[in-house]
């Protein structure tokens, strides 16, 4: 099912629609208007990018027919790897820029137009970018000889920032600039859009005035210097209690933006259901005082005295971030508290054979110990680490569970977790069981840990019946490879006996080197082809 839906804004009820066709249930985000009735966007967490469903973000492509129908959304590979894929726009009419974050590709790359093809063309020099880190975002602007990003980086205010860079060269860019107090705060700015015709930048934000969750707003350029802004506007023509990120123009009179409705869901594209004529502000006042950016990414917290503090707050669209009002940090006293503006932890839990989101629950232990973790405190890392929590069990009904150590956890990006069903024929890589090297002996701590949580787990569905498969790298002799498979597959069955499974629920095999998962030719492929394995068979 498409994430399709409408709302209205504003009393003259302009409706509003997403693209139809260039929509999924994945997160579709920074779309990047291209010529030719083209729109290119960035689509997460997807079977079918090159990274699979926990790909962060491939390049897609609609196009807007002559009926002004968008089409189905096409997977363009040519532009994109298994990391972290955005196009950031034309620097001529043939040249793409586009970011990588992954796969042996890191930083802004060209790609040359060939008819309806892009041709990978080279790497462009961009100092000062590896510098930039959170989710980045950015646009290059008409003209070709700007580019605006979004990210955190070494002088930001808070979160992510937005930064200028200018072409110095064929290659060349310059380091990133912060744009300064009057557009950056210590919350969000992301996904800015620069017309230098108008002069005007639009960006979202959740902390600037009026802010719900993340909203859109404009600034205009005001002197000669990237830090001269006016106070941005909030642009009430498309906010809604969602979050709006990245606009791009298809023409003056028609723009396409990202919006989302709740906080645990993922952006759809979005545009007027006809064309009207944009709201844009014209009045535009001096911003406050500039300020310098703190020495380290904080935020002020709320305190009312020294024996009672209020946490921060945050508003009901909070997506993935902790978001404050500024409104309330206006209101403080000057004696208030600095507390380090963290990132909400957030999840996509994912059936690995449909490819489908999960409904699902959240356990936390402190070593064996199971810890109560207070619903009205936010799931950040630190209140984790408080409280001693070192791993969380990942649930759904009808699932295996899967076990996260919280250094695993991801504080910028959704935290993706493949489950497995439990229904017959599904496998489940045993991936914390380790035997002694040469021996079928199990060894260390993880292990019998693993293993002890997974007899809870079949004790516990008592119909469940599976096969335990050994398998080994192809290193040596076939024979003996197969007997130590099997022999590693029972050690398995015993321990799970000893802790109350049923043996007759239990069967076993051994397939040596013969079933290898990845390649022998590296010793990185042969420690993947030495597993343990579990198939469910009833």
């Amino acid at each position: 099912m498409l994430l399709a839906f409408c709302f209205s804004v504003n009393l003259e009820a302009q409706e509003l629609k997403s693209l139809s066709g260039a929509n999924s249930p994945q997160d579709d985000q920074n779309p990047v208007w291209v010529g030719d009735n083209v729109l290119l966007f960035s689509r997460a967490f997807h079977p079918n990018n090159l990274g699979g469903i926990t790909d962060p973000g491939d390049i897609w492509m609609t196009k807007k027919n002559d009926s002004g129908v968008w089409e189905e959304a096409i997977h363009r590979a040519d532009l994109s790897t298994d990391g972290y894929d955005f196009a950031l726009g034309l620097e001529d009419v043939l040249t793409l820029l586009v970011y990588h974050k992954g796969s042996g590709r890191n930083g802004m790359y060209q790609y040359s137009k060939f008819g309806k093809d892009w041709n990978f063309l080279r790497q462009v020099n961009f100092s000062g970018l590896e510098n930039i880190q959170g989710q980045i975002l950015g646009r290059v602007a008409n003209g070709g000889k700007l580019i605006f990003l979004s990210g955190k980086g070494p002088e930001s205010y808070g979160n992510e920032d937005l930064y200028i860079s200018q072409k110095t060269g064929i290659i060349d860019w310059s380091e990133p600039v912060n744009l300064g107090s009057a557009i950056n705060t210590k919350g969000q700015e992301m996904s800015p859009y620069y017309n230098p015709s108008t002069q005007l930048l639009y960006f979202s934000s959740n902390m600037h005035e009026g802010a719900e969750g993340k909203d859109i707003f404009i600034a205009k350029k005001t002197g000669e210097a990237w830090k001269d802004w006016s106070k941005p506007v909030k642009w009430e023509q498309i906010s809604s209690r969602g979050s709006e990120v990245s606009v791009t123009f298809i023409n003056e009179n028609e723009i396409v933006w990202s919006s989302t409705m709740n906080s645990d869901g993922f952006a759809d594209l979005m545009t007027f259901e006809t064309i009207v004529p944009l709201e844009v502000p014209t009045n535009f006042s001096p911003p406050p005082p500039a300020i310098l950016p703190p020495k380290k990414n904080i935020v002020d917290a709320m305190q009312i005295d020294s024996n009672k503090s209020i946490n921060p707050i945050y508003p009901n669209t909070a997506i993935g971030k902790a978001e404050i009002q500024l409104s309330q940090l206006e209101n403080q006293t000057s004696n208030e508290v600095k507390e380090v503006l963290e990132p909400i932890l957030t999840w996509l839990v994912i059936d690995t054979k449909n490819k489908k989101q999960l409904d699902f629950e959240l356990e936390f232990y402190k070593g064996s110990e199971a810890i109560n973790f207070p619903k009205d405190d936010s799931l950040l890392v630190s209140n984790l680490k408080a409280l001693g929590v070192n791993e969380i069990k990942v649930s759904s009904e009808g699932f295996f569970p899967k076990d996260l150590n919280i250094s695993e956890l991801k504080t910028g990006d959704k935290n993706v977790v493949l489950l497995t069903k439990l229904e017959p024929g599904s496998i489940l890589l045993l991936e914390n069981v380790n035997f002694k090297r040469g021996t079928s002996e199990l060894e260390g701590l993880e292990t019998e840990k693993s293993l002890t949580e997974l007899a809870n787990f079949l004790v516990n569905n008592p119909n469940v019946k599976i096969r335990i498969n050994g398998h080994t790298d192809n290193v040596g002799d076939p024979g003996l490879n197969k007997g130590l498979s099997i022999e590693r597959a029972g050690s398995v069955r015993d321990f799970l006996v000893s802790k109350g499974v049923e043996f007759e629920n239990l069967r076993i095999s051994g397939w040596g080197g013969s079933r290898p998962i990845a390649s022998n030719a590296t010793e990185v492929g042969r420690s993947k082809n030495r597993r343990v394995e579990l198939e469910v068979i009833q």
